[in-house]
């Protein structure tokens, strides 16, 4: 009997251990449209928000409006993006609605890699979502759970300069945009001050830093020079640190063609050490320009309509704003 035993003792271990085994890949998986949730407008109407999952590491993605990207009824075009950066870009956009939607559906449909992926949309009330929720699903302020950030405010933003630009081939376009946290929630860690709006001005109100409560899991964590670039992770999610951030992402348009100066901070969740990414260990948040003022150059290497979006983050909630760019030949 004992041979029997053993030989499925290691017939059960060998298929714990492939039941545990997990897979990640540079290319050739697929994109999955994602439906985030919901939450009322000022207005009145209904926000749904949308964000992908790009299940490759590496292999990036651009998908045109068309029957592979396609958001119904009412589409192909409500405003999806058409690049798709590797890993997970969460309540990347949203469509708005009217309440009275009741039981109809949104349906995105995605196609990559030969393989057709959906996301439904709809008002049911467990899609129903607030600030801290968005915060919680992103990793937000280290993955804190507390009440504060239900009515954190998200960031100001502002871009300076017309929304559509047209250049030649060649020429570096200027990027300018200004940035605030208007409640400093949730502030840095270090207690340095941050722009509060977008307006470009400084002033000593304006910079102070607004008192706030931490997460118990930081008013616990010792106080040394290496906590504050790397704590071990506190959620289910990969996490990241509070502090306001902006950087300029390919939203449509091919990405390769794209060249950032300085390089951006990535917006997607890149958890690999040293990836540029607020999810990658070890990352500090940079200090923000006291005016707010973020000035960056893009050029491009091929003719084409692309479509730049700032993203303004305070590390739970994002603002974004598009700059569509027509370049031409020489």
């Amino acid at each position: 009997m004992r041979p029997v035993v053993t030989a499925v003792a290691a017939l059960v271990a060998c298929v714990t251990l492939t039941a545990q085994t997990r897979f990640t890949y540079s290319s050739g998986q697929s994109v999955s449209p994602a439906y985030e949730g919901w939450t009322y407008a000022a207005d009145g109407s209904v926000l749904m928000y949308f964000g992908y999952m790009n299940s490759n590491w590496l292999q990036e993605f651009d998908i045109p409006i068309g029957p592979d990207n396609t958001i119904e009824p009412g589409g192909p075009d409500q405003g999806q993006p058409t690049h798709f950066y590797p890993r997970r870009s969460p309540f990347l956009f949203t469509i708005k609605v009217p309440k009275d939607l009741g039981s109809k559906e949104l349906t995105w449909t995605l196609t990559s890699n030969g393989k057709t992926e959906k996301a439904f949309a709809s008002l049911k009330s467990d899609y129903e979502i607030d600030n801290q929720v968005i915060s919680t699903e992103v990793g937000g302020d280290f993955g804190s759970l507390r009440d504060e950030l239900r009515t954190n405010l998200p960031p100001e933003l502002r871009v300076e300069g017309e929304k559509k630009r047209n250049l030649k081939l060649g020429e570096p376009l200027t990027l300018t945009a200004f940035a605030g946290d208007p409640d400093n929630l949730p502030a840095r860690r270090d207690g340095k001050p941050q722009p509060r709006d977008a307006s470009g001005k400084v002033t000593a109100a304006e910079a102070a830093p607004t008192p706030t409560s931490a997460p118990r899991a930081a008013q616990a964590a010792p106080t040394n020079p290496a906590n504050i670039i790397y704590r071990p992770p506190s959620s289910l999610v990969p996490s990241s640190g509070p502090g306001l951030r902006l950087s300029w992402i390919v939203y449509r348009g091919k990405a390769a063609n794209v060249t950032f100066t300085p390089d951006q901070m990535k917006t997607w969740t890149d958890t690999r050490a040293y990836a540029n990414s607020p999810w990658s260990p070890p990352y500090t948040i940079p200090v923000p320009p006291p005016d707010g003022k973020f000035v960056s150059q893009a050029t491009f290497s091929e003719p084409g309509t692309y479509v730049l979006r700032a993203v303004a983050s305070d590390g739970s909630i994002f603002t974004y704003e598009n700059v569509t760019v027509t370049v031409t030949a020489r």
